[in-house]
């Protein structure tokens, strides 16, 4: 089953957004991507993802939780969250890979 057909239609992407998407779903399926960019576009979305997820977590009180961790549990979050947000550029992140990759491939072309 296809994944966007489980999404409701106020989350379809648009035709372009969605065409774009195919074309680099299946560039990757047939390994045409330059790894050197797609490597560089993943890393910019998991920055993003755990710059995002950082925010989630500046609220906590390590002294309200029971369990806390103390001082070792606040330093190592940050090293936490980033992996967070590399695990989830990995399994598909938010789509933000596909778009850089995209326009970083549109400047390769326009310098040359």
């Amino acid at each position: 089953m296809d994944a966007l057909a489980a999404l409701p239609t106020y989350m379809h992407l648009s035709p372009a957004q969605a065409e774009a998407r195919a074309t680099a779903k299946a560039a990757a399926a047939e390994g045409e991507r330059d790894p050197r960019a797609w490597e560089a576009a993943q890393q910019f979305e998991a920055q993003f993802v755990s710059t995002l997820l950082q925010s989630m977590f500046k609220g906590l009180d390590d002294e309200d939780n029971p369990f806390g961790g103390g001082q070792g549990e606040s330093m190592f979050r940050s090293l936490l969250v980033d992996q967070y947000g590399q695990q989830m550029a990995r399994s598909g992140g938010v789509g933000l890979a596909d778009d850089v990759y995209r326009e970083m491939l549109k400047m390769q072309e326009v310098s040359q």
